[in-house]
């Protein structure tokens, strides 16, 4: 049986405006293995969110569009299907976790109606009975009261309504699990009290998670691989160990990681990645990092750079490759 859940090959993206065309993903790859947990982390604008819901075709319609690559679920070409095809696999196979749990909700049905929505969609063979019961089910997994279901958004906390939102996202029990900055709004204690629910659920239901992040402490708590994106690419992909190790790193990783705080260190200011990001709107000929890359050379900015791999660690860079820079 082959382990790939998810493979993405070659994926470009372009949000087309009145003012130019956005290109928002730049040959993107990334295989996601059957019970993996890994994390997509990167500055704002880098295309992780785009990825998401390119996944689960939720482009805004007229605007964002997959210009060219390939989306494989379980054998199938995503890109390929009909809606009708989409609409069943959509909170079914793969199901999301959306950003902003305060826009996630209806105000106006009671969160239990809420999750119970998905399984009228995706189980309309159970009874009535049997779906109370499973809603029932998830509020107490994700720590919730089960006579509370009957309540509006309004009632509960930030960290509570991200619980509903997970519990919305689980009680299909998913193959695949997007989860787009859950922790983000949340203040420390309710973070931690989050992550290892989702720990908890993902061990309980086996599901793969791909979890959108800008923060790196929580993806070396929680993942087993990581994935760096940068203007709409990948440009490092490898185990936690990999990333956070004493080995090679692409130089935007580098950055990230010098960006945060060591409690040991004596330095009075942190070490912020010169420049900033590029414009989505210009399309680079060669390495995407080479305006804010302390080693760039005039190859980077002409000539795109190879992923080099050592075992199952990539680098988009020239730097690492046999020709050098």
């Amino acid at each position: 049986m082959n382990d790939d859940l998810l493979q993405i090959e070659k994926l470009n993206v372009e949000y087309i405006t009145d003012d130019a065309i956005v290109y928002a993903l730049n040959d993107f790859s990334l295989n996601v293995k059957r019970g993996e947990k890994i994390g997509l982390v990167g500055e704002t604008g880098a295309g992780k969110t785009t990825l998401a819901l390119s996944i689960l075709r939720l482009l805004p319609k007229k605007i964002g569009k997959i210009t060219s690559g390939s989306i494989i679920y379980e054998g199938d070409e995503l890109l390929d299907k009909p809606e009708s095809y989409m609409l069943g696999l959509r909170g079914r196979k793969i199901s999301m976790i959306f950003q902003d749990p305060m826009t996630s909700l209806n105000p106006v049905k009671s969160v239990g109606d809420q999750v119970l929505e998905v399984l009228n969609l995706h189980f309309p063979n159970l009874s009535k009975d049997e779906k109370n019961q499973k809603v029932d089910e998830i509020f107490r997994l994700v720590g919730i009261p089960a006579e509370r279901k009957i309540e509006y958004p309004h009632q509960f906390s930030g960290g509570m309504k991200q619980r509903i939102v997970i519990a919305m996202a689980l009680i299909s029990e998913p193959e695949l699990l997007l989860a787009d900055e859950p922790t983000t709004a949340l203040d420390v204690t309710i973070q931690a009290q989050i992550l290892e629910l989702m720990k908890e659920l993902k061990e309980k239901f086996n599901s793969a998670v791909i979890l959108i992040t800008h923060d790196l402490g929580v993806v070396a708590e929680f993942c087993d691989a990581v994935a760096v994106v940068y203007g709409g690419r990948v440009v490092e992909i490898g185990k936690v160990e990999d990333i956070f190790g004493e080995g090679n790193n692409h130089p935007y990783t580098k950055g990230l990681i010098n960006c945060i705080p060591d409690l040991t260190s004596t330095a009075t200011r942190l070490s912020p990645i010169a420049g900033r990001m590029g414009d989505p709107r210009i399309k680079v000929q060669g390495c995407c990092f080479a305006e804010r890359c302390p080693h760039a050379s005039e190859k980077c900015k002409t000539t795109p750079p190879p992923m080099v791999y050592e075992n199952d660690h990539g680098i988009l860079c020239h730097l690492f490759s046999k020709e050098g820079i």
